[in-house]
């Protein structure tokens, strides 16, 4: 069978971005530079869902599917694109979203785009796959698993992408692949593995310890742009017309601009919170985000969301979490 034990989720980079893409002033020096890196970051995240129809396509097999799996190896962090685990061996898939011409330089270990007629420079995605083999080895070893063949593909996800190399260069095909040629390589892959290396108590015990380990990656979005909470736009914002601040009427946000009326609208300005600023929120925090001046509208609102909370009265501070 397979099964994926860890789903594909939008990234919190993202996550992150788009909050802050809606909560900067459209005049700010700094928006061409986040909606750009937004632009990157959704065009990467395109590029890896693409490959979920290419891999139902398998065999049934027992492969148990990791998504953007995130491991320490040391002290040092290693994420995954895709992880695919049997007891004959594993398989990290790396995914590029990269349209034009890919032209892999073997001599200075580097990726060349060509598009348009200009040219870009990549960093070689056959040494990050390299690397990361080393570190899922590492990680296998450090938790006292038996040997496992480790193996890596790259995988463009745009067919019109046209790869070449250098003509010495004749075994990229083995690594590099378009996305549609994804079953078929690794049903290659499986003909050449026959014996199996783990155990199905080592299998099991490897899932278990991938879930248990694995550590998403946290950052904050405001000091990564050198920016502060001044920065951001204030308030409900009005999702029909992306831009009009709501004001609180009798429990009920409404918009002058549209009409439209929610009674929940402040929960996605407190996902943007959340995201932006922080996990945690006390009553003034709140009222000065939402630009309310009540104090017990306020903790009407707190307490509507079933909040864990710690301390008491002003020092009252709740804790925020939103999944995608």
């Amino acid at each position: 069978m397979k099964l994926i034990v860890k789903k594909r989720k939008v990234p919190l980079a993202i996550r992150k971005l788009r909050a802050l893409a809606c909560r900067l002033p459209p005049n700010h020096p700094k928006v061409p530079l986040i909606m750009n890196d937004l632009k990157k970051r959704e065009a990467g995240y395109k590029g890896e869902c693409s490959i979920d129809f290419p891999l139902s396509f398998l065999e049934p097999k027992s492969y148990f599917i990791f998504h953007d799996l995130r491991l320490q190896d040391q002290s040092r962090f290693f994420q995954l694109d895709t992880l695919l685990l049997s007891k004959e061996f594993a398989l990290i898939i790396e995914v590029k979203n990269i349209a034009g011409s890919l032209y892999f330089d073997p001599h200075f270990n580097q990726l060349i785009r060509t598009i348009e007629g200009k040219e870009m420079a990549f960093p070689d995605p056959i040494l990050q796959v390299s690397r990361q083999e080393s570190q899922l080895t590492n990680w296998f070893l450090k938790n006292g698993f038996p040997l496992l063949p480790i193996l890596s593909l790259i995988v463009i996800s745009n067919p019109q992408t046209i790869i070449r190399t250098a003509p010495e260069n004749h075994k990229l095909h083995y690594k590099v692949i378009h996305r549609d040629a994804l079953p078929a390589k690794i049903n290659q892959m499986e003909h050449s593995i026959t014996e199996s290396s783990f155990s199905e108590k080592h299998l099991k015990k490897a899932v278990r310890l991938m879930n248990k380990h694995h550590i998403d990656a946290d950052f904050s979005i405001l000091e990564r742009y050198n920016l502060t909470e001044k920065d951001l736009i204030q308030g409900v914002i009005c999702e029909n017309c992306k831009g009009n601040q709501l004001f609180r009427r009798h429990g009920t946000w409404l918009c002058t601009q549209c009409q439209q009326s929610s009674k929940t609208a402040h929960i996605h300005a407190l996902r943007d919170y959340f995201y932006l600023i922080g996990s945690t929120i006390t009553n003034r925090q709140l009222r000065d985000f939402l630009s309310i001046s009540s104090s017990s509208s306020a903790t009407r609102i707190l307490q509507s969301l079933n909040l864990t909370s710690s301390g008491a009265n002003k020092g009252r501070v709740y804790s925020l979490y939103f999944e995608e």
